[in-house]
């Protein structure tokens, strides 16, 4: 029996109610990001006799690595109706959203998913762990005094060019679009901005919080945004937030709202204090092996020549290439030369995003070769940590 699934981009609103529809009985409740993202993203769906059986959005947008910003295909809202699961649709879905924004020069793709597993088996690996935090507001308030910042409600062009200056500290993070705003509003009416300053000096913080439920204490005062250029700023945020509202227990920080580093560890009094909740992971495919690594920003100071192989998307064998870095440039040329280390795609993305911190990390995660060749590896991409600050 002939297959009748067409694959087919959004062309009129019934298929976008479907898909929407579709959405929520997949996941169990509304999916906001179908409606709020419609005009920016690529929506594709699988119709079958006028009925949309599984569907999902993408949006092209640089993220950092490097210092640089790579093309990437961001996937969301993916689902497939509950009664055609285990028919490998969810496979061909995924292969029809990438090949539009691959098209349209994505090199890496990014998504956020509970089905790590899976992903995984499709070519993703998470570069690294993902917890929201909680702490107590009385905890800030001892660890953290006023500092003589000024603070200033809302945002202008100068807090939006700091954002981004500081995204480039990372691998990952977003080069936001000019709707970024508008569409965080959309998902947390609440939400509000703040940024600190010296005083007759540029803002060197941007602080998002909202004020949001919370099961047992009723409110809680939730971290969103959290962007800091140095530790004195981070410590008068940090104070703000311990006064933010004298009533509410606990401070909140979401699966993206904290950078990676020791903000709290080294400040707070009773660091056992803070609460971690561990969530599933942003995961990272790296699409065209060789444009990929041309694009990531790479150190001033490496000059390296160096053979690897990785192994092709089918599992079956290896593709010999040799790496080379030079004056903040990368390339990945083709060879018939054997390589110092071998790699999965997967482990190629973490080692892309920074997320092997150690040869003994490496090691554990199965990347096999001598600790002072992994050491030499892993060197040129260690100099930024992975987040991705954006939920989508």
């Amino acid at each position: 029996m002939p297959d009748r699934t067409l694959f087919t981009k959004v062309v009129d609103d019934d298929h976008w109610q479907q898909y929407d529809s579709l959405a929520a009985r997949s996941y169990g409740h509304p999916v906001d990001d179908i409606a709020l993202l419609r005009p920016h993203a690529d929506i594709r769906l699988a119709v079958r006799d006028g009925h949309v059986v599984a569907g999902g959005l993408g949006l092209l947008l640089p993220q950092f690595f490097g210092g640089a910003p790579v093309p990437s295909a961001l996937l969301g809202a993916g689902c497939v109706a509950p009664e055609e699961r285990g028919a490998h649709l969810s496979v061909r879905m995924i292969s029809e959203r990438l090949r539009p924004l691959r098209d349209q020069g994505a090199v890496v793709s990014t998504l956020w998913t509970a089905s790590s597993g899976y992903a995984r088996r499709l070519g993703w690996e998470a570069p690294t762990q993902v917890y929201s935090w909680a702490v107590p507001t009385d905890e800030l308030k001892r660890g953290f005094t006023e500092t003589g910042f000024e603070i200033t409600h809302g945002t202008n062009a100068k807090v939006r060019l700091l954002q981004n200056d500081l995204a480039a500290w990372w691998n990952g993070t977003w080069q936001r679009p000019q709707w970024w705003a508008d569409w965080q509003q959309g998902k947390h009416p609440g939400l509000t901005t703040y940024r600190f300053n010296r005083p007759g000096q540029e803002p060197t913080g941007v602080l998002c919080v909202a004020n949001e439920p919370h099961p047992i204490e009723g409110r809680q005062v939730v971290v969103h945004d959290f962007w800091v250029a140095d530790q004195d700023t981070a410590a008068a945020m940090f104070a703000f937030l311990g006064r933010h509202n004298s009533r509410i227990p606990t401070v909140a920080f979401q699966r993206t709202g904290l950078p990676p580093g020791p903000l709290l560890l080294h400040r707070l009094d009773r660091p056992g204090s803070l609460t971690a909740r561990s969530w599933h992971p942003w995961m990272l495919r790296i699409l065209d092996l060789r444009r990929a690594v041309q694009l990531r920003g790479w150190p001033d100071e490496v000059d390296l020549t160096f053979p690897i192989e990785i192994v092709t998307e089918s599992g079956e064998a290896t593709e010999r290439y040799t790496l080379r870095i030079a004056d903040g440039k990368g390339d990945l040329e083709p060879s018939t030369r054997a390589g110092q280390i071998i790699l999965t795609r997967g482990q190629f993305a973490v080692w892309y995003a920074g997320g092997y911190r150690s040869t003994a990390a490496a090691a554990l995660a199965g990347v096999s070769a001598p600790s002072r060749t992994v050491a030499r590896f892993l060197a040129i991409t260690t100099d930024r940590e992975p987040w991705l600050a954006d939920h989508f």
